[in-house]
């Protein structure tokens, strides 16, 4: 199994298994949207401290991180990543009033932005040799 490795501040690191598939890992979609939008999400989560085994939902600023993670996973899957921007920000609002939290604030270009981190780490992941790490920074 690969991995991502998260390295802590105080140089402590957390791995993340990242199954090979037709796209990054999940776990890399957000290194995409936390690093374009500095949001609070999983990775942040444990870069800060927190075990790989707490639940969504433990916080409430980390729930929209998770809702745009899932429009920009499913607008890869579904069109390669060349979706109708409009329309997800659309899913995305629906996804955060569905589960009852606030969306955060995201514009057109933040998903052009999140699109070319996610194109970038496709590049970079593919070119990980199997059973392989790639470090990632959150700064």
């Amino acid at each position: 199994m690969d991995r991502l490795q998260i390295t802590r501040a105080d140089g402590s690191t957390a791995e993340v298994d990242c199954p090979r598939q037709g796209m990054i890992p999940h776990d890399m979609v957000h290194h995409a949207v936390e690093s374009v939008l500095h949001a609070p999400g999983f990775l942040r989560r444990v870069a800060a401290g927190e075990g790989l085994g707490f639940t969504e939902g433990a916080s409430l600023e980390a729930e929209p991180v998770e809702r745009l993670v899932d429009v920009m996973q499913a607008d890869v899957w579904s069109s390669g990543g060349t979706g109708n921007i409009a329309e997800m920000r659309a899913l995305y609002q629906l996804a955060c009033e569905e589960r009852g939290h606030p969306a955060a604030p995201v514009e057109a270009a933040d998903i052009l932005q999140i699109r070319a981190v996610m194109a970038d780490l496709a590049t970079r992941w593919n070119a990980v040799p199997l059973h392989g790490n790639l470090t990632l920074s959150l700064a």
